[in-house]
């Protein structure tokens, strides 16, 4: 009985361990989180990089993994993230339908704005649904080259 009872202990801990990592939290209103993230990056001097995912996505989980593996630095020292939790493409709709609706094509999606709320770059075509195939290399790429493309305009 003992056992049984340790093994139920146990079991509730792994599944409180990963349900604590996963990168997409329903419970924060991304309005919010946007509007804080947006006085962050001015007063940083960064761009506002806005992260539409769920996290039943594997490749959502995959590039969360990569933005703080080899793409931290990187990400620390350019842009101010929000992650956004479209669940089953029933959650925060209205925001993506305010950048182009980037989810169109997929997640996750990437949207660049300025410290201001000007858009300046969203994923159209599902670009980064394929995280897992891009690999930590692929996906530093991205934010190092074509999000930094953007910043300079």
């Amino acid at each position: 009985m003992r056992s049984l009872l340790y093994a139920a202990l146990a079991a509730m801990f792994i599944v409180g361990e990963v349900g604590a990592a996963l990168p997409y939290d329903d419970a924060i209103n991304p309005q919010v989180a946007l509007g804080q993230a947006r006085m962050q990056a001015k007063q940083q001097n960064k761009q506002v990089l806005v992260i539409f995912g769920a996290n039943w996505c594997e490749d959502c989980r995959d590039l969360d993994k990569a933005m703080h593996g080899s793409s931290a630095a990187l990400i620390d020292e350019r842009f101010i993230v929000v992650k956004v939790d479209v669940g089953n493409f029933n959650r925060n709709l209205d925001l993506a339908k305010q950048f182009g609706n980037p989810i169109r094509a997929g997640i996750p999606a990437a949207v660049l704005l300025t410290p201001d709320g000007q858009l300046l770059y969203s994923t159209k075509a599902g670009e980064r649904a394929n995280a897992r195939r891009m690999g930590e290399t692929g996906i530093y790429d991205f934010f190092s080259r074509t999000l930094a493309a953007h910043m300079s305009q």
